[in-house]
């Protein structure tokens, strides 16, 4: 995206047009549309659905193994977390070089479930760079109807 920016005389700008400029580009500002990784966090993107006989929860992690994640659930609070540490070396003693690399990533997301979740019916698989985890509703537990309410 380009920016056209207006001068006004001289050949350095100002301290306060630098600073319009730079609070005037939309994109500082404008989160709509962005990912949690274009903007630097590590927050896994998640979608929640909930059917009549359970809840779902997937949770997008690509690039990582099922051993990864840490799924629990107590007090039925849902918690998702991982922690992944890789270390690298490369050494060549022809050059007498030596290049070491750690990458650490870690995220924890915590959903709190609805008092009808059946805790000791809950499964969690990782496939394709999805972490799926399905929650059964207990037994005779039907969803309430929406309702909606009126605008005064």
């Amino acid at each position: 995206m380009e920016t056209l920016v207006k001068r006004n005389g001289g050949l350095f700008p100002s301290v306060n047009t630098f600073f319009d400029d730079f609070l005037s580009t939309k994109d500082i500002f404008d989160w709509s549309d962005k990912n949690f990784t274009a903007i630097g966090s590590n927050l896994p993107s998640v979608n929640l659905k909930e059917t009549d006989d359970k809840l779902e929860v997937d949770m997008a992690v690509l690039g990582m193994k099922k051993e990864d994640f840490k799924v629990e659930i107590d007090n039925n609070m849902l918690t998702i977390s991982s922690e992944k540490e890789e270390q690298k070396e490369e050494t060549r003693k022809k050059d007498n070089y030596v290049r070491k690399e750690f990458n650490y990533q870690s995220f924890f997301r915590s959903f709190t479930l609805p008092e009808y979740i059946d805790e000791n019916k809950i499964e969690a698989s990782y496939k394709d760079g999805i972490l799926h985890v399905t929650i059964a509703k207990k037994e005779g537990v039907k969803k309430r109807a929406n309702k909606t309410i009126a605008i005064k």
